[in-house]
Order: structure tokens, then sequence, then C-alpha cells
């Protein structure tokens, strides 16, 4: 393999995000490894790409950059305005916290992911599926294997994997799963407030989630002390609605 890969690496966390370092550590053994991360957290900032400001890039050292934007916009700049050529993967993460389920749709470190999966470029972003100080070793340990068994194999440039790491020293995991999405239960997610003038504020985020208890899924897999890695895909269709509407007979004309 060696340095004739190129991988470009982004988070979500910020350019000096612990993740990320250990992420960099972890793939410089596969190629060569572009850094190009957001200056600022940008955590659930989800797709997300900046329109109505300049953008600036700012040198970190050798391939290493950061963007005032958003991960998405760190991608279209890798791409667009950095790289001469396509990286041949896209690693985004270590992100500190869990992306599993719907809240794929806010992650700023899954929308990076898909961006460089709608470049024709596989993607992987992994996160460690816990909040709390933990150690980045095991999900860095994963995330240079699953890099290098993508970049070993012959796949499809849209490749886009989300892959959550249990917050667990590399013996405590006992391996990998291949998942579909759970679902969250969300628990008082706005919280009401007054300030001192006896104003409401709010905020939102509640009490910690819940998640569904069905199997197979990547909530079930992290429970269960394994790394979960869910395959996704772009087309949001609806197949069976698809067939149900034309039963419809919708044929609405303007007057």
């Amino acid at each position: 393999m060696g340095d004739s890969r190129t991988i470009l690496v982004t988070n979500d966390d910020g350019i000096r995000a612990e993740g990320l370092e250990a992420l960099v550590d972890s793939l410089e053994k596969l190629g060569t490894v572009i850094v190009v991360a957001p200056e600022q957290e940008q955590s659930a900032s989800s797709h997300a790409i900046t329109l109505d400001k300049p953008l600036r890039i700012s040198e970190y050292g050798d391939n290493r950059f950061g963007v005032s934007g958003t991960p998405t916009d760190c991608v279209l700049l890798a791409i667009h305005g950095i790289l001469e050529t396509k990286p041949d993967l896209l690693v985004a993460g270590i992100n500190h916290g869990p992306n599993m389920g719907e809240d794929i749709t806010y992650s700023g470190t899954v929308a990076a992911a898909i961006e460089g999966s709608i470049l024709q470029i596989p993607a992987i972003a992994v996160s460690i599926a816990s909040w709390d100080p933990v150690s980045f070793e095991s999900a860095a340990l994963v995330s240079s294997y699953l890099a290098s068994q993508l970049l070993s194999r012959e796949v499809p440039s849209n490749t886009l994997w989300n892959v959550n790491v249990p917050p667990l020293s590399r013996e405590e995991i006992r391996g990998i799963k291949v998942t579909k999405l759970g679902s969250r239960v969300y628990n008082d997610i706005i919280i009401r407030k007054k300030d001192p003038r006896g104003k409401d504020y709010f905020w939102i985020g509640g009490g910690d989630p819940g998640w569904s208890t069905e199997r197979n899924t990547d909530f079930a897999a992290i429970s269960d002390g394994y790394i979960s890695v869910t395959p996704l895909r772009l087309d949001l269709t609806d197949y069976k609605s698809i067939v149900e509407l034309k039963g419809w007979n919708l044929e609405w004309k303007p007057e």
C-alpha cells in the first residue's frame, strides 16, 4: 500500500481535538494523511455549507489545514481547493460521542463522510460511543483496520460506513458487527428556564437519550460490547410508498 495512497481526514470536533490526533497517528502507516478540519468545534452542524461569508484556510503544519467553516466545507475545500487529485479514502472522526440511529442526520462527522461519498470517495465516519473522558486507542486501532480493508479491496466509490466503537479497551471489545441504524427515544428534549428578568429561555437537549431494543442495530452492538459498522446509502426514496402513491391516482391539474 505504502505512501502512494492518500487519506483525507476531517472531523466536527475541531482541528485540535484529541480524537483527530489519535486517528491521524493510526492512519499514517497506510499512506499520506491530509488533515482538513474545522478551526472551531462544529458538532451537530449536520450537512451545512457556508454560503453567506468567505472561508479562510490556515496551515497548522505539513499536510494540516484548518478551515473557518463546517465539516462539509472542509471536504469541499480539500477536494476543490487544496488537493490536486482526489484522495483514495476519506475518514471523519474520531468523534467524541456516539453517532447512531437518527442522530446521524445531525452529525457533522457523518455529514463529512456523506460529502465524500457524494464526491465518489469511499468514506468512513468513526465515533466513540461515550461522552465521558475516554481513551481513543481502541477507536484508532479499529479505524486503521477498517481503512486498510477499504484500501486493499475494490469497493464502489460511493461506499459509506458509519462506525461506532464502544468505550472499552482493545481486550474488552468482543469484535465487529455489521448493523442497521437503531432508533432513538427522546426524553425531555427541550429544557425551559427563566432568566434573571423572568423571561423564558430554552436549551435543546435534555436528559440522556434512550434507544430501541431492536436486535441487529448499532445501539444493540455497542451495548453488547461490539464495534458497530453500518453501511449507509444516500438514496432516501421510500420505494414501497411509490407503489402505494401510484395507486392513489393523483391527477391534480391547475385550473
